[in-house]
């Protein structure tokens, strides 16, 4: 499979500028089966409640009916980030894949809200962590601070997942994460992570990129720097068996020890 994470600077309010820039970046992933952007790409991450509440769209809206229509004329799955106004009326911070024929394959909430920024903006997902295929591959998604959480990606990992989607918008000063932890988590779960970060700022954020694709030994197959940019990187199933040949978390696991963890 192959993949490509679009690095860019945010562009905030600007859903139709985004929607454009969408457009142009698909019609570059020639031969790419799968096209990730950043968290909230749609209209920018640090933008406030009021706005967030004015730009919402419903997971099959006017703004993903565009997508699904781009997805299928640029033959490429496109994996975006996006504020969702649910049936219950509730915000949340999403992330939406839809196949190169323009159908949705999975539509993820944000289930670990980062501190007061996320909770003014938004409701917190509940407990939906689907793995599906595209390509013959399994897909899972998470959505930047929800990767920070090994649980998460482990929960992924045993249902199967060979590939972890995480759209982000991650910070100053947390390089730490894009630099290490989104390798640990490929690693520790023998499954390839692809992080996509903005850079730049956005009000008093300051981005720092190192969007990435981390492979199940734990390299870094494809890594930008601070810079707008497309990085692309093939992922290999023989990767994923050696992985599982020579590292073992998965089948070493003790879950009977385990349980007291969720009941702190």
């Amino acid at each position: 499979m192959r993949v490509v994470l679009y690095q860019c600077h945010p562009l905030p309010l600007d859903l139709a500028g985004n929607l454009q820039r969408l457009q142009i970046i698909a019609s570059q992933a020639e031969g790419v089966d799968l096209l990730v952007v950043p968290e909230m790409f749609l209209t920018g991450y640090n933008i406030g409640a009021k706005a967030v509440a004015e730009l919402a769209q419903p997971h099959d809206g006017p703004a993903a009916q565009q997508i699904a229509e781009l997805a299928q004329t640029s033959g490429t799955a496109i994996a975006y980030g996006y504020p969702e106004r649910g049936d219950d009326g509730h915000i949340y911070n999403s992330v939406q894949v839809f196949d190169s024929h323009g159908q949705s394959l999975c539509n993820y909430r944000k289930t670990h809200l980062f501190g007061q920024l996320d909770r003014d903006m938004f409701s917190p997902g509940q407990d939906a962590f689907p793995v599906f295929e595209l390509n013959g591959w399994q897909l899972g998604l998470l959505i930047c601070y929800d990767l920070e959480f090994p649980e998460n990606a482990r929960r992924l990992a045993l249902a199967g997942a060979e590939l972890i989607i995480v759209p982000t918008a991650n910070m100053a000063p947390y390089d730490f994460i894009a630099e290490v932890t989104v390798r640990s988590r490929a690693f520790e779960n023998q499954c390839y992570v692809a992080y996509a970060n903005y850079c730049g700022h956005e009000g008093s954020i300051q981005y720092c990129g190192q969007s990435s694709i981390s492979a199940p030994n734990g390299q870094q197959v494809a890594l930008a720097e601070q810079d707008e940019i497309l990085i692309t990187a093939t992922l290999e199933s023989q990767q994923l068996e050696d992985a599982r040949t020579g590292n073992f978390y998965l089948a070493d696991r003790r879950p009977e020890l385990y349980g007291p963890l969720s009941k702190r």
